[in-house]
Order: structure tokens, then sequence, then C-alpha cells
């Protein structure tokens, strides 16, 4: 065998396969190295010629000359001359590691390695078929030349999308602001993270009294002011404010606990009215606001219980518990008044509130009161 130094590259690779494997037959260990080195080093400018092919696809050409002469070394370690020739051998080997260093390394996102290889198909057949036809195939068209139906070319283009990325970094265009791909993505919506609590408000908004949920949908989806919701409810923007007080006051205590507690308003059993039988008459304590939800109820009630009084006897009304009392329960109380006298029995209203009082007071009502105010 020559010198080292004076190997030159061979054209005929079957030629120096047969040649390497006749003198491997007869060699020691240490020489079939040597012989192995130099069969490597003669065959170097194929393995480049093979790499060369494949320019131009977004890999850099020294990788590809590497992975090629590890096809290379991968082919003279695994020849057998028994088998054919070792050029043909070469081929195959070279380019299928070749292609397996663009599947395994320049896909973007990783597909599939069935899908890849329909990805190639889908490749040639759109050049061949855009060739062809002098314009860009139909899908139809695309499906027709690969045998597939529609759907899996249209996933294969999906698919193919993928093999390219693009810095978000990348400049759009020529732009004088230096604006960057990444600008025109959308940024995390800060909304998402109210989705439970959209979810539960809807939720809670359900177990509100129906004028309750109007009072609501008037302020925050109609945008209309207290005084206006209360010309629309008929009740006054006092009343609305505290209404609104309420409501908001139970939806944040819902919404912060595990169990919703519960609601306060009209048909809760804290509105109700306590009749209890005195030496001088009857006591009627009220509990809860009173307005046109409720004030017939309550007033059916006085009027029990002015009936149970009997002729100059009296009928004490505590509203110690009423914090609130609408035109409503101002025309109540009057009814309560005018029939109860005219059974003969006196109403006389105590623990009035302040703010309940001026209403009274405003309302005629005045002489009802224990302690006028």
């Amino acid at each position: 065998m020559p010198d080292h130094d004076r190997l030159e590259p061979l054209e005929d690779l079957d030629v120096l396969a047969d040649r390497y494997a006749r003198a491997c037959a007869l060699a020691d260990h240490p020489t079939r190295q040597r012989l192995r080195s130099d069969f490597v080093r003669q065959a170097l400018p194929f393995a480049g010629r093979l790499a060369r092919r494949y320019r131009g696809r977004g890999e850099p050409p020294e990788d590809l000359e590497q992975v090629a002469r590890l096809g290379l070394v991968k082919t003279i370690d695994r020849y057998d001359p028994e088998r054919g020739s070792f050029t043909a051998y070469a081929i195959l080997t070279i380019t299928g590691e070749i292609k397996r260093h663009f599947r395994d390394h320049t896909w973007g996102v990783h597909v599939p390695r069935g899908q890849q290889d329909r990805v190639l198909e889908f490749v040639h057949a759109r050049a061949a078929l855009t060739s062809e036809l002098a314009r860009t195939p139909t899908l139809a068209e695309l499906a027709g030349r690969l045998g597939v139906d529609e759907a899996e070319v249209r996933g294969t283009q999906t698919s193919a999308a993928a093999h390219n990325t693009e810095s978000l970094n990348a400049p759009i265009g020529e732009s004088p602001d230096g604006a960057e791909l990444g600008d025109m993505v959308g940024t995390v919506d800060g909304d998402l993270n109210l989705v439970d609590d959209r979810a539960t408000v809807e939720t809670l908004l359900c177990e509100l009294p129906p004028r309750e949920r109007r009072l609501l949908a008037l302020r925050f989806w109609g945008n209309l002011s207290q005084v206006e919701i209360a010309d629309e409810l008929g009740i006054s923007q006092m009343h609305v404010s505290r209404l609104l007080s309420r409501t908001l006051t139970w939806l944040r205590e819902a919404m912060l606990s595990d169990a919703a507690p519960p609601w306060s308003g009209a048909g809760d059993p804290s509105h109700r009215v306590v009749v209890t039988a005195g030496p001088e008459g009857v006591h009627a304590a009220v509990h809860g606001e009173i307005d046109r939800d409720n004030a017939n109820q309550v007033r059916r009630d006085l009027l029990a219980a002015a009936g149970t009084c009997g002729r100059g006897r009296r009928l004490t009304v505590d509203l110690t518990g009423v914090p609130l009392l609408s035109a409503a329960g101002i025309g109540m109380l009057n009814a309560v008044h005018e029939v109860a006298r005219g059974r003969g029995v006196r109403v006389l209203l105590i623990g009035v509130q302040p703010y309940v009082a001026r209403v009274l007071a405003i309302s005629g009502l005045r002489e009802l009161l224990a302690t006028p105010a």
C-alpha cells in the first residue's frame, strides 16, 4: 500500500473497496485500522459531492459534509464485498444519513416521522404539478397525484409549515420604526384570570330576586344613574342606593366564601311582622326594609294585628328593625292608620330610625310617632 502522504482521491470506489477488502483479509488489527483510515481519506471527496447536492436547504454546508463523512465511515465499517457494489451502498447510506439529519435537526416543530415523509412527497408532488400546470395546483389535484383525500393533503400542508420557523424578532419589511414580527402577535389576555369569577357571578346573580337582578342590569349594563333607576322602578334614589349597597355586599361575600350567605332581601324570613299581645293592646315588630315588593304583605299582617286589638286599644308598631321606608311603605302605614281608626284602634309608631322619621314627617304621619321627630 502507498504511504499515507501519497494517497490520492480515487473516483472508482468499487476498485478501492475491493483492494481494501483483500488487504484487510490478510492484515492484523493495527494494519486494518491504518488501511481503514487510508480508505476513508481517499473516499472523502465522494462524500463531499453527495453533501453538496443538499446545499441551499437551510443547513450549513459544513454540517452537511460532516454528516456525509459519518455516513461514509458507517458504509466502510458495514461493507461486505459479497453483497454487491460499494459505491451503490455508499450512496444509499450517505444520503440516508443526510436525510435523517434534515428530519431530526431542521424541523422548527416536532412532527412524527411518518408525517415528515408525507411532507416530502407533498413537496415533490406540488413542484411537479406546478411545473406541469404552470400554476399552483389545487387541493383536489394534489390529492389525486398523491392518491389520498383532501383532508390528508390539508394536514400535510399544515405540517409542512412547521418545517421552517421565523424569529419573533425578525424585522417587518422596511418599517421605519423598527417594528418586529413579535409586535404582530397578541399578548396574554389579562381577562382570562376573570373567567372563573365571571362564571361564579353569573351563578350568584340567578339566586337574586328579580328586582335586584333588574337593578344591577340597569346600573351596570344600562349605565343608568341612581335617579334614573329610581324613576324606572318607582322608588326613591335613597332606596336605590341602599338596594345597590346591600346587593353588592352580598355578592362580594358570596364570591369570597365557599357557600353563598343567605339573601336578606324581600321574601327572606328576616322580613316579617312579629305580633305579641300586651295589657294595652297589641305590639307588632316589623323587620326589614318596606318597599313595594313587601308592603302589601306587611299591610295585611298589621291589619290582622289591629283586628285583634279591640276598640279603644292600641296597635304599637315597632319600626326598630326597619332601616328604609319607601313610598309604598308610607302608603301602607296610611292605609293601616285609616282602617285602624275606623275600628277605634290607635296606631303608634315606636323605634323609628332617623331617616324613616324624616320620611314620616314629610308624609304627614308625624302624629303616629311616639316621640315627635
